[in-house]
């Protein structure tokens, strides 16, 4: 018997960027390990890596394009797919306009470098500017936050977790993640490394996650509250003469309004609405800024919340007034191979943020798309410019966009849906059309994304390991035939490797000989070096400086206000506060079809503090219905100390049950979803992010 083949590649799952040695036999997988040759994740990966190789093998990828039918799906040829298509998406738009027809991207989007290249030429391609993402599901606080600061959105500060003294982590759990806007992969050994050299990790978040388990300290804090603590953690720097800019003194702007902006948030002030003691408050913010060097992480919980853009903005206000960004040990920016910023410069270019509102609500547009929790209503809602076909590629918003039964419902509404996918899920079964999509094993990779937020500098790129099987085409492809098809654009034969190539030649390591044939050369990857100081040339503002005050973040002051200190209110009918979790075990609703990931106890349970439970009459293992104000949903109990009390959590990404309709590894394990209790009427009303984090609910037992 011949020696398996070995491949190395980079894992496509979630940000970590790990990288993979796959051994494979022709067309069969043997096995899937870690590249310990590769410079950033080191030998590093977690479960989800390894199932790789069940969605490459399952039985349930589509293979073929599919079409509706009154009672079930038939397969037939892309011609075909695609005549329909065209026919229908032209007909709609002539009957109702250009803004008729709507696109969805999804998360696997950003992992793919063919995507990530051809999305914005696909787009443009129907003349519509109603278009959708998962990035206003999480991080879209970070990017309007980049934008407004330092003048682009992909600008991205980088925690230099190798060389910190000091971590303060708020509302994330990269010990689980591995980062998020923050890529590093093997994140316990990074922390664990912090400690031994005498640093500290301190965590803020209303649950013990498994990083707070490992740090040196853990806060609960009330949900929804974290911009109250990061405005008393500004305020101390500034009262206590603990400010100091340090080289950025030159490029800094608005340091007197951002001082006036925090003044009345003194710790005493926020402390009983954090559930933080106003000293522990002071303590921290002086650790912070007296340590040799230090950085503060903010991520999901703080970004998905009714003061997300807050967080985000005050995040970076706290990092720069505390002397520790753009430094050594800090928040720091890569200096990427592929550099997206540079290519994208926006110095002369204006702020797409707010140059639209949707249609009904009137939440602002950014980076040419409008937040994901309009959409239900934008095809609902009858006028002019109403949606009335959608183009999903890679996604599945019923699990994870807020309220996920309207959104379901809005989708039945459709007059035409097409998706691009590796399954039939709970947004694709609403489609006329499903366009089978190759992922993963199937498609050249090249973080362009994840290389951004990496917390070390470096490059890698592989070749394609299988080819797409039967009738699936890469999703570049996939954009490339529905733009011919509707808008009968031709095809101008520049491929993402082009690009890509083209990109890299033109980049910071030119000189160096970087290319596309040199990544090849170097299938492990290429090691460029630790993060270093580069924030003033890569600045994008008009003026060149840093805008620590913007003025849409000094308004949305009042709405702050308003909230906590003048109109608060009682619990009401929902006493408890719900947060999600993200699990070990677990991503994207589309990683539950590996039944290694899903196999053994049930995952997705409700998390109940004891004393809570006890007041509730719970008991693990028992179910409960939990109740918000747009729905319910019955779920396992699973008792723990590690949430705070008056506060439970769902993990996300669950659900796939919907009505009674089993997709998939539904059979396994389908869980429920905290998307069936998630209102999408409240926003960060800045951002218009969405709010998955401090949901009212009530708890009920099932006896």
């Amino acid at each position: 018997m011949a020696d398996p083949k070995i491949h190395y590649r980079t894992c496509n799952i979630c940000e970590a960027m790990c990288g993979i040695e796959v051994r494979y036999d022709d067309q069969q997988i043997l096995s899937i390990r870690p590249d310990r040759k590769d410079p950033l994740s080191r030998g590093h990966i977690c479960p989800k890596a390894v199932a790789l190789q069940d969605y490459y093998h399952d039985e349930d990828r589509l293979t073929q394009p599919l079409r509706r039918t009154a009672s079930d799906w038939e397969e037939i040829s892309w011609d075909s797919a695609l005549e329909e298509i065209g026919e229908r998406v032209r007909e709609i738009q002539q009957a109702h306009g250009k803004q008729s027809v709507a696109t969805y991207i999804g998360n696997p989007n950003a992992h793919n470098l063919g995507s990530l290249v051809t999305i914005h030429k696909f787009r443009r391609a129907f003349g519509s500017s109603n278009h959708y993402s998962s990035a206003s599901a999480d991080q879209l606080p970070h990017h309007v936050a980049n934008k407004h600061m330092l003048g682009h959105g992909s600008l991205i500060p980088v925690p230099d977790v190798d060389r910190t003294d000091y971590m303060l982590i708020i509302g994330a759990n990269p010990v689980v993640s591995n980062g998020s806007m923050m890529t590093a992969p093997g994140f316990p050994r990074r922390m664990k490394a912090i400690q031994e050299r005498g640093g500290k990790v301190v965590v803020i978040d209303p649950r013990r996650t498994e990083t707070a388990d490992k740090a040196d300290e853990h806060f609960f804090i009330t949900p929804n509250t974290d911009a109250l603590l990061l405005l008393a953690l500004n305020h101390v720097l500034f009262a206590d003469g603990l400010d100091s800019l340090g080289h950025l003194s030159s490029v800094a702007a608005e340091l007197d309004a951002l001082r006036q902006a925090v003044a009345a948030y003194i710790p005493e002030r926020v402390a009983p609405i954090t559930g933080i003691d106003a000293q522990e408050i002071r303590r921290l913010a002086h650790e912070m800024a007296n340590a040799p060097s230090a950085v503060c992480y903010s991520r999901m919980g703080a970004s998905t919340q009714q003061f997300g853009g807050l967080c985000q903005w005050l995040t970076i206000t706290f990092n720069i007034v505390s002397g520790n960004f753009d430094q050594r040990g800090g928040a720091m920016f890569t200096t990427p191979a592929f550099d997206l910023v540079k290519i994208t410069d926006n110095t002369h270019r204006p702020n797409s943020y707010g140059s639209k509102h949707s249609r009904v609500r009137g939440l602002p547009y950014n980076n040419n798309e409008f937040p994901v929790s309009v959409l239900a209503e934008e095809i609902l809602t009858p006028g002019e410019d109403q949606v009335r076909a959608l183009i999903a590629v890679a996604g599945n918003p019923v699990i994870s966009a807020p309220n996920g039964r309207r959104l379901a419902e809005a989708f039945a509404s459709l007059e035409f849906m097409v998706s691009a996918d590796i399954y039939l899920n709970q947004t694709s079964r609403f489609a006329n059309i499903v366009l089978p999509a190759a992922s993963g094993l199937q498609i050249p990779q090249y973080d362009v994304a994840f290389h951004i937020n990496a917390v070390r500098n470096t490059a890698k790129y592989s070749e394609a390991l299988f080819p797409p099987t039967k009738g699936q085409k890469p999703d570049w492809q996939i954009f490339r035939l529905l733009s011919s098809a509707i808008n009968q654009v031709d095809d101008d034969g520049i491929t993402p490797e082009m690009i890509l190539d083209h990109s890299l030649r033109a980049g910071p390591y030119a000189e160096q000989g970087m290319s596309l044939k040199m990544l090849q050369e170097h299938p492990h990857g290429v090691d460029l070096g630790p993060l270093e100081s580069n924030l003033v040339g890569r600045l994008q503002t008009p003026d060149g400086l840093i805008h620590l005050a913007p003025q849409l973040y000094l308004d949305d002051l009042e709405r702050l206000e308003q909230t906590f200190f003048v109109a608060a209110t009682a619990a009401g009918d929902f006493p408890l506060s719900l947060v999600s979790r993200r699990l070990p075990r677990s991503h994207n609703s589309w990683t539950h079809n590996s039944h290694r990931l899903v196999k053994g106890k049930n995952q997705c349970t409700l998390l109940v503090n004891s004393d809570d439970a006890n007041e509730l009459k719970l008991l693990s293992g028992q179910m409960a219905k939990v109740k918000s104000k747009i729905g319910e949903l019955t779920v396992d109990v699973e008792v723990s100390d590690e949430m705070m009390p008056g506060v439970v959590s769902i993990p996300h990404g669950w659900g796939h049950d919907m009505d009674g309709t089993r997709m998939s590894t539904a059979r396994l394990q389908p869980g429920v979803n905290i998307n069936d209790l998630t209102d999408e009427s409240v926003v960060d009303e800045l951002t218009g992010n969405a709010c998955f984090s401090g949901i009212p609910v009530s708890v009920h037992p099932i006896t």
